[in-house]
């Protein structure tokens, strides 16, 4: 089957360091949470915390921006300044990417999500996150597409412009080298 999804006791330790440390520098996205909280969340479920691993991996510098006091979860976004560097020049979705006649991308933005265990960013997520900085300044990424849209072939991306977020179409089968997806994960 697919390959076990925890992380080795040195790759769990290295990326406890990396995240307490960006948690650390970043107080403004998460102001009032503990970290020791988050970390202790995290320790208790493992695929989670792989599925960190892979945000971290990809280049999405995940980090904690709330905390849901109903379902009692961390929320964490990809917050690196520009769409993740490994999870570009991908289309929308499986079926956008089995549409392209030639020059298919490697992968698609809906699958490689799923892999991962995370979810694309819908749209006000999207502004939720610019409001704690400026992203996307040089990139875009797909969020998540409502259906009437993608029935009609389309698909959705954002990104950072003369101070201001914009929201355009594309068709789900096109890509970038300078788009990607930005993901969250509730712990």
């Amino acid at each position: 089957m697919g390959k076990k999804k925890e992380l080795s006791p040195e790759q769990r330790k290295e990326l406890f360091i990396k995240l307490e440390g960006r948690f650390e520098k970043n107080m403004n996205r998460h102001k009032g949470l503990a970290w020791a909280k988050v970390q202790a969340k995290l320790q208790a479920n493992t695929e989670k915390l792989w599925s960190l691993n892979e945000m971290e991996r990809t280049g999405g510098e995940p980090d904690v921006i709330g905390y849901d006091k109903k379902t009692d979860e961390y929320i964490f976004y990809d917050c690196s300044a520009e769409s993740p560097a490994g999870r570009r020049s991908v289309c929308y979705d499986r079926e956008g990417l089995e549409s392209r006649k030639e020059n298919k991308p490697e992968n698609n933005a809906i699958d490689m999500a799923t892999t991962m265990g995370i979810e694309l960013l819908t749209e006000a997520q999207y502004r939720e996150l610019q409001k704690l900085g400026k992203f996307d300044a040089k990139t875009s990424s797909w969020v998540k597409t409502p259906a009437e849209i993608r029935k009609l072939g389309g698909a959705l991306f954002a990104d950072f412009r003369y101070g201001n977020v914009f929201i355009y179409h594309n068709s789900a089968p096109s890509y970038y080298a300078a788009r990607g997806f930005r993901g969250l994960l509730r712990v």
